[in-house]
């Protein structure tokens, strides 16, 4: 299974998450989740991510102005999108754990009560 198509199914959760930490602009976000694992993630695909979050009212938006060009345009989450954030960390818990349990060898079972 190739390992973008997995990221792309957490993608929102993964940005969200970045910007939880602390609010950021596209190309921060982007590098970011590179250094949490998200490798091969286009600026097309990020930018997609936070435009679509922005219109679902999952993110707020705000310029700064930046030393180094022209204004950047921060993300930070909203109240619904730290509700959505939540869910998702949710939902991620009981997904990794019940494929887990399906990819687990015959040895790891043995020794997990049932």
């Amino acid at each position: 299974m190739e390992r973008s198509q997995l990221l792309r199914g957490v993608l929102d959760v993964a940005v969200m998450a970045v910007i939880a930490e602390r609010d950021g602009y596209g190309y921060d976000i982007q590098r970011r989740l590179t250094e949490a694992g998200f490798d091969g993630m286009g600026e097309a695909t990020i930018y997609g991510t936070l435009r679509r979050l922005y219109r679902a009212g999952s993110l707020s938006s705000y310029s700064q102005p930046s030393d180094e060009g022209p204004h950047r345009r921060y993300y930070g989450l909203t109240d619904a999108g730290r509700r959505q954030l939540d869910d998702g960390r949710s939902a991620w818990t009981e997904f990794s754990d019940a494929v887990g349990r399906l990819l687990a060898t015959q040895d790891d079972k043995e020794g997990v009560p049932a």
